[in-house]
């Protein structure tokens, strides 16, 4: 039986075409799977209470230093609020070529904040109306990464056949329709270690081997939602929520259908 979660690595260089000729933004070539993402339903992520000042960013730095801050003035400033900036070798040099001085560099290089590995995702699944299967039993979640595409697939039937810590009944009654959502939440993590604009595909197959976009059927395809995000070097808060959303099927009652999915992340 697959794993309810596993993240699979594509190894590969360069887009490729579906079969209508359109070119995807993600890699393709051999794969290497690593079955990693084990996520625990118990481990939802705490509520983050937010600082009345964000940390400084690089630009700011360089706009302080520019503006006749002196040193110890920045310095501090960078220990009360941290730092979201370019820490790397190639960061510290572009600052001090803007004229941040030596003791500014320093600061920063100790007190920047840690660079994003990961995307921190909370997955909602809910699952409307009186049935007890998915049609299209796995989710997928692909996203570039540099050279590599990374997929998060989620097995629904075994996640709605076992027992989960965030599973509920949510009742979206109105006056004439009575409707009873199964909702189940997860958390956990999706490396990504390249920086800027990403895609992100979200879509539901009944094919368990998906390596790759291009893999989905036509149908598949048509279903699914297309993201784009900006993926900072590093961030105070890093969250990012995806909610799939599964109805009972018209044709099948005792399945749910892929309705859509919604995807956003937060970053401070």
């Amino acid at each position: 039986m697959l794993a309810p979660f596993a993240i699979a690595v594509l190894l590969a260089a360069g887009p490729v075409l579906s079969s209508e000729g359109a070119r995807f933004p993600f890699p393709a070539g051999e794969t290497s799977t690593i079955n990693i993402l084990h996520w625990d339903t118990n481990q939802l992520p705490r509520i983050y209470q937010r600082s009345d000042q964000l940390p400084l960013t690089d630009d700011e730095v360089a706009k302080l230093a520019q503006g006749g801050f002196d040193s110890a003035q920045i310095v501090k400033m960078i220990e009360e609020r941290r730092c979201a900036c370019d820490a790397s070798p190639e960061g510290l040099l572009r600052l001090k070529q803007q004229g941040v001085p030596k003791e500014v560099l320093s600061a920063l290089s100790l007190h920047a904040l840690r660079p994003n590995r990961a995307l921190q995702l909370t997955m909602t699944l809910d699952f409307s109306g009186d049935s007890r299967s998915a049609r299209e039993s796995f989710l997928y979640f692909f996203v570039d990464d540099g050279k590599l595409t990374r997929v998060l697939t989620a097995n629904l039937n075994d996640l709605l056949g076992q027992q989960n810590a965030h599973d509920s009944l949510v009742d979206q009654s109105d006056l004439l329709i009575e409707r009873k959502v199964r909702r189940i939440e997860l958390s956990g993590a999706v490396p990504l270690k390249t920086y800027g604009k990403h895609t992100v595909l979200v879509a539901s197959s009944g094919n368990p081997t998906l390596t790759h976009p291009s893999q989905l059927s036509d149908l598949e395809r048509s279903k699914a939602q297309t993201y784009t995000l900006e993926y900072p070097r590093a961030s105070l808060e890093n969250l990012c929520r995806l909610t799939a959303g599964y109805r009972r099927d018209p044709v099948l009652a005792d399945r749910w259908s892929f309705q859509g999915s919604r995807f956003e992340c937060e970053w401070n």
